[in-house]
């Protein structure tokens, strides 16, 4: 065949040749065996070579799908489409439906030693007052301590002349003090408070009285008698303690103090507890204990038990005027006193 002939028949060839290719690579196959290769260089002019297993058609070369179907070596593949892979959701955190759990202020209850190595005796069935209440504890500040927001912050330890020049300060304050009208122009004088600057235990009451006006001191007239027999049927000692009310002036005839004149002395309150700082306060009567506390509740609901204010613990129980009026009630304000003398080691319940 000359070649003239040979030149169509060469590019039939090589025309069904690149079909062949196009159809391997658009099934993934870009690289022919070598026994392909050699039977497509080594066949005779003018002839097709024979198809091996090497060069099967592209769907035989691919792999089988799960469901296998015939595919024409010449059918386009299907277009492959590109299908967006979902993203997980984002899972948060869960958020407790609980509020965060404050830790409350728990009253720790006496662990020391025996009553008798406090420097409070235990009772001996007699009405013999203690010789002195024991040395203030050091304070250890915790978490538990409760400290009401207008608290002051208690100061380092003053020795008995720097706590007492503390107060000599702040009851010069006082005195000048002018912020009730009605309270500064009718008092004789300003009744601050009197007693132990270093004492544990603090007693509040209300307001002065006629007698307290015209002495100058809490707790001295009818009221204040009875005040001294319960100290005394407790074991104390009224000069161990300290004294003092929520006003530092007479209310006319008497009356209730009231609440702008509570919060304007609140002040001078919280300034005495901040020098002194008290392990105990007791609070005689409703007024002295809904002030100090910041509560509505009634006296009958807060006795009985302790309550917290920065790192004191609180007894509420009825004011001696009160049970003057109403004589009853003495057994309840002694059970207050034993409870609240049980947790400083001494046990008014014994007969021995």
């Amino acid at each position: 065949m000359d070649a003239r002939h040979s030149r169509p028949l060469l590019i039939d060839m090589m025309r069904a040749l690149r079909q062949q290719l196009e159809i391997l690579s658009r099934a993934g196959l870009t690289h022919l065996e070598k026994s392909v290769v050699e039977a497509t260089t080594t066949a005779p002019a003018g002839t097709i070579p024979a198809r091996s297993s090497a060069a099967r058609p592209a769907a035989e070369m691919a792999p089988a799908p799960v469901a296998p179907k015939a595919v024409s070596p010449v059918s386009q593949p299907a277009p492959v489409i590109a299908t967006p892979i979902p993203q997980p959701p984002t899972i948060s955190p869960a958020i407790s439906t609980l509020p965060a759990q404050r830790e409350e202020a728990t009253p720790q209850r006496y662990t020391g030693p025996a009553a008798s190595a406090t420097g409070i005796p235990a009772t001996t069935g007699d009405s013999t007052p203690v010789r002195s209440l024991p040395a203030k504890a050091p304070q250890v500040p915790t978490e538990n301590n409760s400290t009401p927001p207008d608290m002051p912050q208690p100061k380092s330890p003053r020795s008995r002349a720097q706590a007492q020049a503390a107060l000599n300060v702040l009851n010069e304050q006082v005195k000048a003090c002018r912020r009730c009208d009605e309270l500064a122009s009718t008092r004789t004088q300003t009744v601050f408070g009197v007693g132990d600057p270093t004492t544990r235990i603090v007693f509040i009451g209300e307001a002065p009285g006629a007698d307290e006006d015209a002495q100058g001191e809490p707790f001295v007239g009818r009221a204040g008698q009875l005040l001294n027999q319960i100290i005394t049927a407790s074991k104390l000692k009224r000069e161990e303690l300290y004294i003092c009310n929520i006003l530092k002036c007479r209310p006319p005839n008497n009356r209730p103090p009231a609440e702008p004149e509570c919060a304007n002395c609140r002040e001078y309150l919280l300034g005495q507890l901040s020098v002194i700082d008290p392990e105990y306060i007791v609070c005689w009567g409703t007024v002295a204990a809904q002030n100090l506390l910041s509560t509505k509740l009634p006296i009958g609901k807060l006795r009985g038990k302790f309550m917290q204010f920065g790192r004191a613990k609180v007894l509420c129980t009825y004011h001696p005027s009160y049970l003057l009026r109403n004589p009853p009630a003495k057994k309840d304000v002694w059970q207050d006193m034993q409870f609240f003398m049980a947790d400083l080691g001494v046990d008014l319940k014994s007969k021995t």
